[in-house]
């Protein structure tokens, strides 16, 4: 009877009801939210290994866009009502949350005040410091598939206007208008943007198709994302098999027939704008422009210590069947050491070490550090190999040696950014942390 007089309390009563609810709701995924930031702190995941946000919580307004535009899942989560990086070890630079935030709070940068990122200089256009030579794809710090494959094509389109507006002397000689170095996703995704735009363009791969993918183990899944291809369209692969890819790419360059060479390096670089001339391991080219595409793979870190050139080291690993019934010791802390460990645990009567130098594996996927846990695998954390023999690796852990059975050595310690062919290019490298 008396809520019958007072309608106006009802609602009154309900909204009341609703709003509790709802901050409940907010300050338990708060509590939660900082439970897993504290969490990977921690356990040392709060370092990116990549590309990554950096958010302004100046501007940001906690509206939660960029948390679920991320596809990784919740890398950013909000914090008493501001945008936070949460899982900074799982961010692999998507760059989705700048995309989707309406505030434009939100920075992508390489590396951070503990970690440096040494990056070559580029412009907004892709255009290094020296004149008429431009970087696209892993060389840049982009290693992400689709991003790579974006800038392949945003780099060329920005060449192709330079090559137009800026036309060669008609005396000049040359094979070719560009001369791409890398057969990766960047490299053949240039390739079609030159030929779409009607520009001569020869690619030089020092290895196989696939840059960094062919190195991948086999049947490594590999995460991608819709992307728009020139002359073939918008490519929808959103979880594929590292053989799938690269049979994809097979079948583009088999159907529109890009210029490519492989097992040719390009070794120097003479001349300027319009009038290159690029050596090679085979020949030497002609051209008006240079588009480097090379991964960062090419140039493996190496351990320097003894053994290390024994021909049982080795630094990449495509087939893990061919090792089958051996002992092996992987070394390293990222995703490709893992994987790498995980495959040959797979194979019968195969023993598997990895060594890490670090206290835990921050730089490596969740999925991955969780597979590692499930697994046979030895792991040694905070040691170090001090040596190789032909049956015998020598770690040091705690100021204590001990040999570690191996007749396999992998190691996985992550690629050298090629300074030195870089500067004799007369391209400047500089250190990121975190700043733009």
């Amino acid at each position: 009877m008396f809520l019958d007089q007072y309608p106006a309390l009802i609602y009154l009563l309900a909204m009341l009801l609703i709003w509790m609810l709802f901050t409940f709701r907010a300050r338990q995924k708060n509590k939660n939210t900082l439970a897993r930031k504290t969490a990977a702190i921690a356990a040392g995941l709060n370092q990116p290994p990549t590309l990554h946000p950096v958010i302004d919580p100046n501007l940001c307004r906690g509206c939660g866009a960029c948390v679920s535009a991320c596809p990784e899942g919740e890398i950013i989560g909000l914090i008493d009502g501001r945008a936070e990086l949460i899982e900074a070890a799982n961010c692999i630079g998507h760059g989705a949350c700048k995309a989707a935030c309406p505030f434009d709070a939100i920075e992508l940068v390489f590396g951070t005040a503990e970690r440096g990122v040494d990056i070559p200089q580029l412009s907004p256009e892709f255009f290094t410091t020296r004149d008429g030579v431009s970087i696209a794809g892993e060389l840049g710090g982009m290693g992400l598939i689709r991003n790579a494959i974006t800038q392949g094509v945003q780099a060329t389109e920005q060449l192709v206007a330079r090559l137009i507006s800026q036309p060669a002397p008609q005396e000049a000689e040359h094979d070719c208008d560009l001369l791409i170095v890398g057969a990766g996703p960047a490299g053949i995704a240039a390739a079609l943007t030159a030929q779409k735009h009607g520009i001569s363009s020869i690619v030089v791969e020092q290895d196989t198709l696939g840059g960094t993918v062919a190195h991948f183990p086999r049947n490594k899944i590999v995460m991608t994302a819709p992307v728009e291809l020139p002359l073939v369209g918008k490519v929808n692969l959103r979880e594929t098999s590292k053989e799938s890819l690269l049979k994809f790419w097979q079948d583009i360059i088999e159907q529109h027939k890009p210029d490519i060479r492989f097992g040719e390096q390009l070794i120097g670089l003479e001349g300027e704008f319009n009038q290159f001339i690029a050596n090679t391991s085979v020949t030497h080219y002609h051209t008006r422009a240079v588009l480097l595409c090379l991964g960062r793979r090419g140039t493996p870190r190496k351990l320097d210590i003894p053994g290390e050139a024994l021909s049982h080291v080795i630094y990449s690993l495509t087939d893990a069947s061919q090792y089958a019934g051996r002992k092996a010791l992987v070394i390293g802390g990222g995703d490709s050491a893992i994987e790498a460990a995980l495959a040959l645990a797979e194979q019968p009567q195969t023993s598997v070490t990895l060594s890490y130098r670090g206290s835990g594996f921050n730089r490596a996927k969740a999925k991955n550090r969780q597979a590692l846990e499930q697994s046979s695998v030895d792991v040694r954390l905070n040691s170090t190999a001090t040596a190789i023999s032909a049956q015998t690796v020598t770690l040091k852990e705690a100021e204590q040696s001990l040999d570690i059975d191996a007749d396999l050595v992998v190691v996985c310690a992550g690629g050298v950014l090629p300074t030195p062919f870089l500067a004799a290019m007369g391209i400047q490298v500089e250190t990121k942390n975190g700043s733009q």
